[in-house]
């Protein structure tokens, strides 16, 4: 157990049990338990292999490469869909997580298997993304834009991608797509400041 990670299982209010329950399953199997993103993350090797995170509605495992793991029990949930790599298990109480646990522990471990072989995730490239029609008219107004677009990370890219497409009205796209042009000229990801 590392102390930088136990004000996290401390602070829940909603699933104490239940967390303290998925960071025994993780560290009876090996794992190196850190703090990355301000949660508790289970590492083999340097590598990020799970990692616990709670909400309103439930808490989870998330397995950084769970596209990779052969879902025998068809528990793995991918979070929304433009999450490509990850994929969690969702809890809403610890009598199933106790039930599960050596279940979570197979998944666990092959999880270390896909690291130990070195196996990686074929991300989708930005340029296979759809661009909404209102930011393509932008930035084939201008050039400036393009090219401070462009020199963004695919990561920023994709993230204003996303941004820009998901209102239904196309008036609404065009007020996201206006809002962001300064922070793209400047160079600068949606959420940064």
């Amino acid at each position: 157990m590392n102390p930088k990670v136990d004000f996290y299982f401390a602070k829940s209010e909603k699933w104490p049990k239940e967390l303290k329950q998925l960071r025994t399953i993780a560290l009876e199997c090996g794992l190196t338990e850190e703090l990355k993103w301000g949660c508790p993350c289970y590492t083999h090797q340097n590598s990020n292999i799970v990692l616990i995170h709670e909400f309103k509605e439930y808490c989870a495992y998330l397995f950084f490469k769970g596209v990779l793991l052969n879902d025998t029990n068809g528990i793995l949930i991918q979070q929304t869909e433009n999450v490509q790599s990850a994929r969690q298990i969702r809890f809403t109480n610890v009598k199933e997580i106790v039930e599960m646990k050596d279940i979570l522990k197979t998944y666990i471990y092959e999880a270390i298997a896909v690291e130990e072989a070195g196996l990686k995730v074929t991300l989708k490239k930005t340029s296979e993304f759809n661009v909404p029609e209102e930011f393509q008219k932008k930035l084939d107004k201008m050039p400036a834009l393009k090219k401070a677009f462009e020199a963004l990370t695919p990561g920023r890219q994709r993230a204003y991608l996303f941004h820009f497409s998901q209102p239904k009205q196309s008036k609404t796209r065009e007020a996201r797509v206006e809002k962001y042009l300064k922070q793209i000229l400047s160079g600068k990801g949606l959420d940064d400041e």
